[in-house]
C-alpha cells in the first residue's frame, strides 16, 4: 500500500483494538451473565444501579456512555422482569427516574464474585497493567 494511505492500515488503528478489546470483554461476560438471564449491558446498569439506587434516564446515559435509544428498551425491559421501575417526575415530566426494586438488588449477591473471576480468568493483564489501562481508556473517555 502507498504510503500516502498508511493511516488506513487496520494495524495502525486505535479503534480497532479497543473495539476488538471491547467484543472479548462482553463475550467474556456472557458465561456468568447469561445463566442470570443478563445481558453486559444491563449488568452495567444494574452497578451503576447498586451504586446509586437511583438516577434519571440522563444521569445513567452519562455515566454509561449510551444514549436513550439504547437505555429505553433495556429499562422497560427490566422493569418488565421487576427489576426497576420508572417514574416520571414530579418536576419535569420530561425526566424519567430509575430506581431498583428489592428484586434488582437481589442479584448483587449473585454477581459479586464475576469481577473477580473475569479479571482472573480473562484478562491476561498483572493487576498494574490493569490499573493503568484502566487510567489510560478513562482519559481517553473523557477527551
Amino acid at each position: 500500500m502507498a504510503q500516502e494511505y498508511e493511516q488506513l492500515l487496520l494495524k495502525n488503528q486505535i479503534c480497532f483494538p479497543l473495539y476488538a478489546c471491547g467484543r472479548k470483554i462482553v463475550a467474556a461476560y456472557t458465561p456468568y451473565l447469561k445463566p442470570l438471564g443478563l445481558t453486559y449491558t444491563q449488568y452495567v446498569v444494574f452497578m451503576v444501579l447498586w451504586e446509586k439506587e437511583s438516577v434519571t434516564v440522563g444521569q445513567l446515559g452519562g455515566i454509561l456512555h449510551l444514549d436513550a435509544g439504547t437505555l429505553t428498551p433495556l429499562l422497560k425491559n427490566l422493569e418488565k422482569e421487576g427489576y426497576v421501575t420508572r417514574q416520571r417526575s414530579k418536576e419535569d415530566e420530561r425526566v424519567t427516574l430509575i430506581s431498583i426494586t428489592k428484586k434488582g438488588n437481589e442479584l448483587k449477591e449473585k454477581c459479586k464474585d464475576i469481577p473477580f473471576e473475569i479479571a482472573k480468568k480473562e484478562s491476561g493483564l498483572s493487576e498494574k497493567e490493569a490499573s493503568q489501562l484502566y487510567k489510560l481508556l478513562y482519559k481517553f473517555l473523557g477527551a
